[in-house]
């Protein structure tokens, strides 16, 4: 089951990046509409699905008995600690950014607010994800179960 939901999270990765940008260039159109609406939904949903399929893989990973361990290990660490916390952070930026893109319909401002939400939660989503060459050396497109 953890190979199953690993292949998952790190295809979905894709669907939260993509969405989170497409979430973030449409606030810069030059007029509020749905679209705006719509790519904020999609990243929310990605993000939620990533973040339920990340909450099965840190239970079925993570020996929370022995962090002291995982705390001296970087790429245990990164995994344990570092990752989610990034992610959670930016599940909660995405979050509030969809409440603003709502409300981008009606008020100037919110738009501004949500550009912001976005662009910084989809720079953590950035930041966060193991790359090729960083720590155990993910691949970008994981095909195997």
């Amino acid at each position: 089951m953890h190979d199953l939901v690993l292949f998952l999270h790190s295809w979905v990765r894709w669907a939260a990046i993509i969405t989170g940008v497409l979430a973030t260039v449409s606030v810069l159109g030059a007029n509020a509409d749905a679209r705006n609406n719509r790519w904020a939904k999609f990243f929310t949903i990605s993000l939620d699905i990533q973040f339920l399929l990340g909450l099965v893989l840190v239970a079925t990973s993570v020996n929370f008995g022995q962090m002291g361990e995982v705390m001296k290990d970087s790429t245990a660490r990164f995994y344990a600690v570092e990752h989610p916390t990034m992610m959670i952070v930016a599940i909660a930026l995405a979050h509030i950014g969809r409440v603003f893109a709502r409300k981008a319909l009606t008020h100037a401002s919110a738009r501004t607010k949500s550009l912001i939400f976005f662009g910084v939660a989809t720079l953590l989503l950035l930041a966060g994800t193991p790359w090729p060459g960083m720590r155990d050396n993910r691949a970008l497109f994981n095909f195997s179960l």
